[in-house]
């Protein structure tokens, strides 16, 4: 069967997008961490997440940033490169890769400010990178818990997160307090919530501050706008604000399975790859994060479309291209989504 018709054949990826979410399945509520579904993984799986793997490390520089051109010297893109080596099980000074995770923590300390922002000289709108550099820091401290210095690090840049929060509870691209849209309130979320875990008092107000602004930002139809005010609802943003959600802690509310609904019926892994659909990496980044955490019928049906169709659209050096940012982008973020059945990293634990 194609699997376009396989789509079609299912009442959980439904075509037409007016037909209604489906039903809350009976399992849900218990994310995939451990409740693993069958032949999650296969030899085109492995093979390929191996490839990914060889390539980024390949492609990092000597002063431990990705790449090459304008988006190379970039503390949230070296942060998920980062994070996509540790989904291997590679940590500073442990692992095949533990040398390349190290150097990426040095670029990133290197870039963390006196105020507590991480970005480089220059950068615009460093909220969405300080929000991945978070992330990376609270996951390593998270598993060297004696490292003072990202202790440091990591408590300035959440101490900025939460002075920075407007508001109607979210965030902007700036670090001060104005406006605030769904794509970068969920980063500071899931830096926060990997701040949390690993030690750090989060103030309760600030996480509900963020519920009930991403709440006020779904529409009717289940999917979420880019802000507060009217605007029509959007994939990649309905992924963030449902992964939003589930970070914050919210794993009991209508407002869920009406989001997934609403990426099933428009969002499906279709075969198309990366040039059929805007923001392809990023919205499946957050998509099977949020069908992950799901659990159950969400993640059985949606991640073996995806894992396919990631293994269709790798390019023959190992890297995964994004249009507008380049390989070590699309490269990182296809690889933290495949290997998601590592269950390594600790922040997609509920």
């Amino acid at each position: 069967m194609s699997l376009t018709l396989a789509l079609a054949a299912s009442p959980w990826f439904p075509q037409d997008a007016a037909t209604p979410a489906p039903p809350r399945p009976k399992d849900a509520g218990a994310s995939a961490q451990n409740v693993p579904i069958s032949n999650e993984t296969d030899a085109a799986w492995r093979d390929s997440v191996e490839r990914g793997l060889a390539w980024l490390a390949k492609s990092q520089n000597a002063d431990g940033s990705f790449g090459r051109g304008r988006m190379s010297d970039n503390a949230g893109i070296v942060s998920l490169c980062a994070l996509a080596l540790m989904a291997d099980g590679n940590v500073p000074g442990r692992g095949r890769y533990g040398a390349v995770v190290e150097r990426a923590l040095e670029y990133v300390l290197k870039h963390v400010t006196e105020s507590g922002l991480v970005a480089g000289e220059g950068v615009n709108g460093p909220m969405y990178g300080h929000g991945f550099a978070t992330l990376f820091l609270g996951e390593i401290y998270g598993m060297s818990p004696d490292d003072t210095r990202v202790r440091d690090a990591l408590v300035r840049a959440v101490r900025l997160i939460e002075n920075s929060q407007n508001g109607e509870g979210g965030w902007r691209y700036n670090p001060v307090p104005d406006d605030a849209d769904v794509s970068v309130t969920i980063c500071q979320v899931m830096a926060l919530r990997s701040a949390r875990n690993a030690g750090i008092r989060i103030p309760k107000e600030v996480i509900d501050n963020a519920v009930r602004y991403v709440r006020e930002c779904q529409n009717p139809d289940g999917g979420f706008r880019y802000m507060r005010t009217t605007g029509a609802s959007g994939w990649p943003r309905t992924a963030a604000g449902v992964a939003t959600l589930f970070y914050a802690g919210v794993y009991e509310d209508d407002s869920i399975p009406r989001g997934l609904g609403y990426l099933v019926r428009v969002a499906a892994p279709d075969g198309g790859g990366p040039s059929s659909q805007s923001y392809y990496f990023y919205g499946h980044y957050y998509a099977a994060q949020a069908m992950y955490l799901a659990g159950g019928q969400w993640w059985r049906e949606w991640w073996p479309r995806i894992r396919r169709e990631l293994v269709d659209h790798q390019r023959f050096d190992g890297s995964w291209a994004d249009p507008q940012w380049g390989q070590p982008l699309g490269t990182s973020m296809a690889l933290i989504i495949m290997q998601m059945p590592k269950r390594y990293l600790p922040i997609f634990q509920q």
